[in-house]
């Protein structure tokens, strides 16, 4: 696949691929069965050794070509010019070694169509992002240039993305993001012989179901780009490494524990922007999204890091549906529940006793809306299995930290002192304060109780809302609860 794509033929509109409601920030992965358990047991003594210590062997020949190939360079150095001579010529062999080190874990790169030249395509483009094995896609480029984190560089294979040239990303300095921008377009716009700037624009990493949004980052230069697609066509997901999902060293033992397993790479025509969308990054970014999911057979779904954000918040804080944040609240949204009163009516008023557990019928009639499958949908991502209903105070929770979101915490804690008060008074008990703790507070049980009994200096047996607010004050383990943007703050515990 080497033709040219131009912005005015294959346009794909993500209204032809638009699917029911997806998460794409959970992954579930378990061994089903016995045979599973056995076979991976048995790999885990008799191949997962042998396996590491090849991939140990050639990830730290890798790292010390990177070490002499950076030897006498600063940071300054990489930054001011692309490297040039002896050093340059380390890199076919870095790249023959990273690719070498994935074959010895049994995961095969295959790749698809034509790399463009730097000319051509001076960004490469790349999703979806669904894995920290996705790193592949440097050796499979010759080494571009990424975008990475400065914090990433404190690690051992620091000197191996170095010596790619990166562009630097500091999320904590607020300029970052223009900086950001500003020298990737020097690079892309540069007459010298860089590296291709490679990015993934989502941000983060998703599960392979859909495309979410893609950042305007690398299409401010306003120049051709090379979309990329990056496949896993394995009998078993043992790569996608989500915010709800298996954790990093789990997917890699499962994956160094099978036969074998293969990433898919594959070179797009490269897209060649129009006048409108070189003034608009982001209409030129949604447009090259819709070709790659176009080319995956995958949705688009507007879904962005900073949803990211704020569902691995509200899981930190216990919320409830907290991995299906995002989608509970575009459902509220297609409901108007986001408009409408009756959410916060129900939650400043309380759930009286009789009313707590509520039918997929009960729950439509509480908020005003109709019961279609959306609604149905909603409920069932807080089913409670045992009894086949939704606890309505768990609900109107999470509704309230979605409505309040860059609200300080606090507030929406006023509501859970009443959501979880039977009588309404918003006077909680010991285990009606650990219920509210462990769902917004992110308390163990145990802890919930000793923060009730330090609270409670009357030794009343109940608590209320400005009770604790008054001890949560005097306490810094509490000033996350103050903080005026929730969705940017964390716990200081965290």
């Amino acid at each position: 696949m080497n033709g040219k794509l131009h912005s005015g033929s294959g346009a794909f509109s993500s209204d032809d691929m638009r699917a029911e409601i997806l998460n794409p920030f959970v992954h579930k992965l378990e061994l089903d069965n016995t045979y599973d358990k056995i076979k991976t047991a048995i790999f885990t003594v008799i191949l997962l050794p042998f396996r590491v210590i090849v991939i140990c062997y050639l990830i730290v020949t890798a790292w010390l070509l990177a070490c002499i190939g950076l030897h006498g360079l600063s940071e300054e150095d990489l930054r001011r010019a692309p490297m040039t001579g002896w050093r340059r010529s380390l890199k076919p062999l870095i790249c023959f070694i990273g690719k070498m080190s994935y074959l010895a874990g049994g995961m095969a790169i295959i790749i698809r169509g034509r790399q463009a030249s730097r000319k051509e395509a001076p960004i490469l483009v790349v999703a979806p992002h669904s894995s920290f094995l996705d790193s592949c896609i440097v050796y499979a480029t010759r080494m571009s240039s990424v975008i990475v984190r400065k914090e990433s560089m404190d690690n051992y294979v620091g000197k191996l993305i170095n010596y790619t040239q990166p562009v630097y990303v500091w999320r904590d300095d607020p300029n970052s993001r223009q900086n950001t921008i500003k020298e990737i377009i020097e690079r892309a716009t540069s007459k010298e012989d860089w590296p291709q700037v490679l990015i993934f624009p989502e941000g983060t990493c998703t599960n392979r179901s859909c495309l979410i949004t893609f950042k305007p980052g690398g299409f401010y230069p306003g120049v051709p780009v090379q979309p990329v697609t990056i496949r896993y066509p394995n009998a078993r997901d043992t790569v996608t490494w989500t915010w709800e999902g298996p954790g990093a060293l789990k997917l890699l033992w499962l994956t160094l524990t099978q036969v074998h397993s293969s990433c898919e790479i594959e070179f797009l025509p490269v897209y060649y922007p129009s006048e409108e969308e070189k003034r608009d990054p982001k209409l030129y970014a949604r447009n090259v999204r819709d070709v790659m999911a176009k080319a995956l057979g995958v949705p688009v779904l507007d879904y962005t890091y900073d949803d990211c954000r704020l569902i691995a918040r509200a899981k930190h804080l216990g919320i409830p549906g907290a991995a299906a944040a995002r989608e509970v609240s575009e459902i509220r949204t297609q409901l108007g529940l986001d408009r409408s009163q009756a959410e916060l009516r129900l939650a400043a008023e309380g759930v009286p006793e009789r009313c707590r557990w509520v039918s997929a019928e009960e729950l439509a009639a509480r908020l005003g809306v109709e019961p279609d499958a959306r609604l149905h949908r909603l409920h069932q991502i807080f089913l409670q299995r045992s009894s086949g209903l939704v606890y309505l105070p768990d609900y109107l929770l999470c509704a309230m930290f979605l409505s309040l979101q860059h609200a300080p915490l606090s507030e929406v804690l006023s509501y859970a002192f009443k959501l979880y008060d039977p009588s309404r008074c918003g006077r909680l008990t010991p285990a009606q304060f650990e219920e509210v703790a462990t769902r917004c507070l992110a308390l163990c049980q145990e802890d919930a109780h000793n923060t009730f009994r330090q609270a409670d200096t009357d030794d009343k047996g109940h608590l209320t809302y400005d009770e604790f607010i008054s001890y949560a004050q005097k306490r810094a383990e509490f000033s996350f609860l103050f903080a005026s943007d929730t969705a940017h703050h964390k716990p200081k515990n965290q």
